[in-house]
């Protein structure tokens, strides 16, 4: 699986286009102020490095997205198990619930049903 990966300045302006998508450029910059305080020229720049790697294109002054936010979130918290756990998805929950120590029934039977839905041979 390709790596898309945000820095956070990057991830930042994503989750506006996502939200707002399709939308003008000049809209974008404004909202970008609006909500995280940039300017005209820090969006713009980041903007240009978004379209530079694919992730969004800006025609005719239109910005939208290219890879969906779903798609982006699984690429990121596949590499944070790889990074950080050695691809252990089982050290990974391990070090989840050293921070939260109980779950709801209804997270528990989410958990259940995820795990059941990918094991192997079903």
């Amino acid at each position: 699986m390709e790596e898309l990966i945000l820095c956070d300045s990057e991830k930042r302006l994503m989750e506006i286009i996502w939200e707002e998508e399709p939308l003008e450029s000049g809209k974008l910059v404004k909202l970008a102020n609006d909500k995280i305080y940039w300017n005209k020229s820090t969006t713009y720049t980041i903007l240009r490095k978004l379209i530079a790697k694919g992730f969004v294109k800006n025609e005719d002054t239109i910005v939208s997205a290219l890879i969906p936010k779903e798609k982006v979130l699984i690429s990121e918290s596949n590499h944070i198990v790889e990074d950080s756990f050695s691809g252990s998805l089982p050290k990974f929950v391990s070090a989840f619930f050293g921070s939260k120590k109980t779950l709801t029934d209804k997270e528990a039977d989410d958990l259940i049903r995820i795990i059941r839905e990918n094991m192997e041979g079903d």
